[in-house]
């Protein structure tokens, strides 16, 4: 009697290759996908739900990394303010710090201006990098001989300012036309002219310039 042909063996299980299906969440991706949407749809866009779906996670994988919407706006909070330069404070003179420091500022929030209205208020508490970055302008300041009493204060006021102009930055260029009521308007009109006839830079940031020199100067006043 003929020995029975033996079974094959099972061919081995292969992998599937790529990336695995499940998307991995981290803080960084939290962020930047939270950032994708307030561009795209405004702040109100922004909902845990919404986050969810552009992660493309179920809601409840990512209230495991963040608790609330909260967490998610200390996030953005970080992210922004770490980008921002305040490394001259402490090696560069204090009026070009000052200077490095609103420049740099302005810049990175003129690229986020739906955030603006949010983080102009929003508690430093918890936010490392947001921290870090007051910390370094506070000491700079300090060791500038500046009045301590008064150091918020101006750090507060330089914020004011910064926020404004990083709005002018995205305004049309023709902002200030008058349009059929220039005649109304003489004076206005003709200095919107010379403006336009004098300018050899984008006039947002000879604006900016202008606006910044005086809080040093008149800050720098101050220092002891």
């Amino acid at each position: 009697m003929p020995a029975p042909t033996p079974a094959p063996s099972a061919s081995p299980v292969r992998r599937r290759a790529g990336r695995p299906t499940a998307a991995i969440l981290d803080q960084d991706g939290i962020t930047t996908a939270a950032l994708e949407l307030i561009s795209s749809k405004g702040y109100d866009g922004l909902t845990m739900a919404a986050l969810a779906r552009t992660l493309g996670v179920a809601p409840s994988a990512l209230y495991n990394h963040v608790s609330s919407k909260d967490d998610v706006l200390v996030l953005l909070e970080d992210h922004l303010a770490a980008m921002v330069d305040v490394s001259a404070f402490g090696s560069e003179p204090w009026e070009e710090a000052v200077r490095k420091w609103a420049w740099s500022y302005r810049d990175v929030f003129s690229e986020h201006t739906p955030l603006i209205p949010i983080i102009a208020v929003l508690p430093v508490a918890n936010a490392p990098k947001t921290l870090a970055m007051y910390e370094a302008v506070t000491a700079g300041f300090r060791d500038a001989g500046f009045p301590e009493e008064k150091i918020i204060s101006a750090i507060v006021a330089i914020e004011a300012f910064v926020f404004g102009a990083a709005y002018d930055v995205t305004a049309p260029a023709d902002i200030f036309d008058a349009g059929t009521l220039a005649d109304q308007v003489p004076n206005f009109t003709a200095a919107v002219d010379r403006l336009a006839l004098e300018q050899h830079e984008r006039p947002t940031d000879v604006a900016f310039s202008l606006g910044l020199e005086a809080l040093i100067t008149g800050f720098g006043a101050l220092r002891g």
